[in-house]
C-alpha cells in the first residue's frame, strides 16, 4: 500500500490486546474464571484456528471484554490503546472504533455519560500521541434493546457529535431468532442523520433467507451509508443492484466471517468478493476486532491477495474507499510538525 490504511469496522471489545485487558481486569477487581494469563488470553480471543461454532459463541467472548471495559478508566485506556496499536502495528491512519455504551455501564450502575466521555478522553489522548491518525467513535444500538434504550444511545451520540462521536450502528442477535423489524429504529436513524452522523448497520452476516430479507429491509427503511458485513447479498442480483444504486459501502471482515462460519471456507470468501466486484458493489476491508480475531488489517489484505479474491489494484481501491467512506470528517487529530 502506498498510503496509510483505513479500518472502518472494528469493535472496541475486540481491539484491545489481552495483556492490557488482563491488567484492567485486575485493577478493577473483576472476578475472572481463570487465574493464568494464557488461559485468559484464550478466554478473550478466538484462540482456536478453526474458529467458533457460531455468532452466539462469539458473543460469549465479548461478554468478558465488555465486562472488563465497564468503567470509565477501562474505556478510556481501551480507546487509547486501540488507536495507538492500530497506527504502530499497521500504519492505520483512518480508524473508527464502535461500541455499545449501555453494555459497559453495568446495567445502569455506571453513568452512561461518564462512559462515553471516558471514550472521548481516550480519543483525545491518542490525538496528542498519534496526530497522523484520523479517528472517531461509533455508538451502537442493539436489536435486543427496547426502542427507548436505543433512542437514548442515539441521543447521546448526537450530544457528543462535536467531541468525536461520528456515527451510529445497530447490531446484536435477533430476539427470538426471527426477522427483525427495522422500522422501529427509523426515527433514531433519521435523527442521527439529521445531526450529521454517519449510519452503518450490521446485517446480512448470517441467517440465510432471513438475513437476505433483512438486507432489503435495511436498504429500504434505513438507507444507511454503510453496512457491516452484508455478505449474504453476494450472488443475489436484486440485492446487489439495490446496494449499488444506493451507493452503500459494505464493510467486509474476511477472517471474522471465516472464524464464525458465516463463510464456510476461502473459496466462498473468494466467490463473495468476486460477485461484489463484478456487480459494482462498493466495499472496504476490515478486521471486526484484530486482537480478538488474532489478525490485523495487513493480514486481511494478504489473505485476499493470496487466495485470488482481489488483485493488488483492487485492494488499493478498497483501501482508498475506506478513507473516503469514513465518517471521520477531517478530525485530525492535531497537525504534524
Amino acid at each position: 500500500m502506498t498510503e496509510g490504511l483505513a479500518e472502518l469496522h472494528t469493535h472496541l471489545g475486540g481491539s484491545v490486546a489481552s495483556d492490557i485487558l488482563w491488567t484492567l481486569a485486575h485493577e478493577q477487581g473483576i472476578a475472572l474464571p481463570v487465574k493464568d494469563f494464557w488461559e485468559f488470553d484464550r478466554l478473550v480471543t478466538v484462540s482456536d484456528p478453526r474458529g467458533v461454532a457460531n455468532l452466539d459463541a462469539l458473543d460469549a467472548i465479548y461478554h468478558w471484554t465488555e465486562l472488563i471495559q465497564s468503567s470509565p478508566i477501562a474505556v478510556e485506556r481501551s480507546v487509547h490503546a486501540a488507536i495507538g496499536g492500530a497506527y504502530r502495528s499497521q500504519g492505520i491512519t483512518t480508524l473508527e472504533l464502535r461500541f455499545n455504551p449501555m453494555k459497559r455501564n453495568r446495567g445502569g450502575e455506571r453513568d452512561l455519560d461518564h462512559i462515553i466521555m471516558a471514550a472521548i478522553r481516550g480519543l483525545d489522548r491518542a490525538s496528542l500521541e498519534y496526530p497522523q491518525v484520523r479517528a472517531g467513535l461509533i455508538l451502537m444500538m442493539d436489536r435486543t434493546f427496547t426502542p427507548e434504550q436505543n433512542e437514548v444511545i442515539v441521543e447521546k451520540a448526537i450530544r457528543y457529535a462535536a467531541r468525536g462521536i461520528v456515527g451510529v450502528d445497530l447490531a446484536g442477535p435477533r430476539p427470538g431468532g426471527g426477522r427483525y423489524d427495522y422500522r422501529q429504529v427509523v426515527p433514531m436513524v433519521e435523527a442521527a442523520r439529521e445531526a450529521g452522523l454517519g449510519v452503518t448497520i450490521h446485517v446480512g452476516e448470517e441467517g440465510g433467507e432471513i438475513g437476505r430479507a433483512e438486507i432489503a429491509d435495511v436498504v429500504d427503511a434505513l438507507r444507511p451509508d454503510r453496512i457491516g458485513h452484508g455478505i449474504l447479498a453476494a450472488g443475489d442480483e436484486a440485492l446487489m443492484e439495490a446496494l449499488r444504486e444506493a451507493a452503500i459501502v459494505l464493510e467486509i471482515c474476511p477472517t471474522s466471517n471465516l472464524l464464525t462460519k458465516a463463510l464456510p471456507d476461502e473459496d466462498a470468501l473468494r466467490q463473495t468478493l468476486h460477485a461484489f466486484a463484478a456487480a459494482g458493489v462498493q466495499f472496504t476491508i476490515a478486521t471486526d476486532g484484530p486482537e480478538m480475531m488474532r489478525t490485523h488489517l495487513r493480514d486481511e489484505l494478504d489473505l485476499l491477495l493470496r487466495i485470488g479474491a482481489l488483485a493488488e489494484d483492487e485492494l488499493e481501491e478498497a483501501n482508498r474507499r475506506g478513507h473516503e467512506a469514513s465518517f471521520v470528517r477531517g478530525r485530525a487529530l492535531l497537525p504534524t510538525a
